[in-house]
């Protein structure tokens, strides 16, 4: 099955329903849509030879004509390669060549002009360019593929190295997306889901179910993330969801506590991407209410290992409820998730170590990559790389990446739970925990730490706050007070930075 007969069949159950919007501005209804992908396709096939396999990147800026876009290379019966528009050209014209390839769709199509990308790879630009008239009749539906055709090549962060290429195929697509509306959020015509964050990532994979359930798509006048641009859209629009990472939160909170708006027109906030910790989500919930949900997945098993609902968030009269809050939910319906020790064996509930999942969402490997595909795909398993344990009732908590345990005089000292107790200082804006070589105890715990604004705060004052609240050796050993935490295009910190400040 293709992707893409998902768009079909809503153009031919919904013609007339409002499927696109610029800002507040409906632009194409599904037949619209539909018609647009189809043409595109059509122009993919007989003006630029794309053939199904083929790769077509796109580097551009959250737009209707990105969705239009990714559809016509489906519809074509093509591999979409979609690049985050934060990254600096030169990265993304090696992801077009890694990719090989054949097209690279970008804003205005000059971002090239002066050279850089791979001899196969040609430059077109993806706004504002004409949509052929004619629809090959050939491509009057999508073309046929099979569920484990390749369909979105995604590139990781690459934040320790060169990124590599995840392959998701159509049957990875359909499983997760089949997940959302059964454990994420359910999916209503009237629905209106916005494109805030890249949709070469998260954001963009949640397009498929609110394609298949024929509701609105709405691409901020800005093209991108500004929380009261968000907050008039809702007003105006009404039931609104958007996936934002922890970053886009807490830049939403405070834009709302600044104006007294309370979340009304948002009907969910779906947050995922890095880890959420406890403060900020209490101070989002008491901001906006019962409009919260966590998930947990990676590019490998996108946006589908985890997911904490709503109704559980939001019952803080739970006596468990802190034990909730800072877990990442029960695995989602298509995957069965476990945790391994060192040697690969099955540990018993409580026990951390190196998170695992199977199921249909999971990547078929890495592009071109056989060793680092057979070193992550493991007797039928995804190995995350993540640090959690499972309780005896399957709820998952995340205690950390396995490459950024700190092991201090033999114990383990997990980076989150020391920055979860970090982040309760009222002080703190926001923290991030890194080990750094230390000559008595092998390494120690050192703290990067952003104040909020206005507010101040010393190591002998932090660390009095840390130990009345966790074990003393955990403490960090050192504080750095620094403007800002470096992050990636995808709001995540990047503590190899960090550590290169050590």
């Amino acid at each position: 099955m293709n992707i893409a007969d998902w768009l079909d069949a809503a153009a031919r159950r919904w013609p007339a329903r409002p499927a696109l919007y610029e800002g507040e501005r409906a632009v194409a209804d599904y037949r619209a849509f539909a018609a647009a992908a189809a043409a595109r396709a059509s122009g993919l096939r007989d003006e630029h030879g794309i053939a199904p396999g083929d790769r077509v990147a796109l580097f551009m800026h959250n737009a209707c004509e990105y969705l239009e876009l990714l559809y016509a290379i489906w519809w074509a019966g093509a591999v979409a390669v979609p690049i985050n528009h934060k990254l600096h050209g030169d990265e993304a014209a090696w992801i077009a060549g890694d990719a090989q390839a054949r097209l690279i769709f970008t804003d205005h199509g000059e971002l090239f002009a002066n050279g850089g990308l791979p001899a196969h790879c040609r430059e077109l630009a993806g706004l504002g360019s004409e949509r052929p008239e004619r629809i090959d009749p050939a491509l009057a539906s999508p073309v046929r593929r099979g569920t484990d055709d390749l369909a979105w090549l995604f590139y990781t962060s690459g934040t320790t190295g060169r990124a590599k290429g995840v392959m998701l195929s159509h049957g990875n697509l359909l499983a997760m997306s089949l997940c959302y509306p059964v454990d994420v959020d359910p999916v209503e015509a009237d629905d209106a889901y916005v494109y805030a964050a890249p949709m070469s990532h998260g954001a963009g994979l949640y397009n498929f179910i609110h394609v298949r359930c024929g509701a609105r798509h709405v691409v901020p006048a800005s093209r991108g993330f500004d929380a009261a641009e968000l907050f008039g859209l809702a007003g105006t629009l009404g039931r609104l969801s958007l996936f934002a990472a922890p970053t886009m939160l807490k830049r939403m909170v405070g834009e709302a506590r600044r104006r007294g708006y309370a979340g009304d027109g948002i009907k969910s906030i779906v947050c995922g991407g890095a880890p959420l910790y406890l403060a900020d989500l209490r101070e989002a919930l008491a901001t906006f209410g019962p409009r919260l949900i966590q998930i947990y997945g990676q590019g490998e098993s996108p946006m589908t290992i985890s997911a904490l609902c709503r109704e559980l968030i939001a019952d803080r009269a739970r006596a468990d409820w802190p034990r909730l809050a800072a877990s990442v939910g029960y695995p989602q319906s298509c995957v069965e998730v476990g945790v391994l020790d060192a040697a690969g064996d099955p540990l018993p509930p409580g026990r951390p170590g190196e998170v695992v999942v199977r199921g249909p969402c999971v990547m078929h490997g890495y592009w071109r990559d056989a060793a680092a595909s057979a070193a992550t795909l493991v007797d039928g398993w995804l190995r995350t790389g993540d640090i959690g344990y499972l309780d005896r009732d399957g709820l998952l908590t995340l205690t950390d990446r396995s490459k950024d345990v700190i092991i201090s005089g033999g114990s383990n000292i997990y980076p989150r739970e020391v920055e979860e107790v970090l982040a309760l200082h009222p002080a703190i804006a926001e923290v991030s925990v890194v080990g750094e070589p230390d000559p008595e105890w092998g390494e120690s715990v050192a703290a990067f730490v952003v104040l909020r604004p206005g507010e101040r705060a010393d190591a002998q004052a932090l660390n009095a706050w840390f130990v009345a609240r966790l074990a003393s050796f955990k403490k960090p050993r050192r504080y750095l007070f620094v403007r800002e935490l470096p992050k990636n295009g995808y709001g995540k910190i990047l503590k190899t930075e960090l550590r290169r400040c050590l």
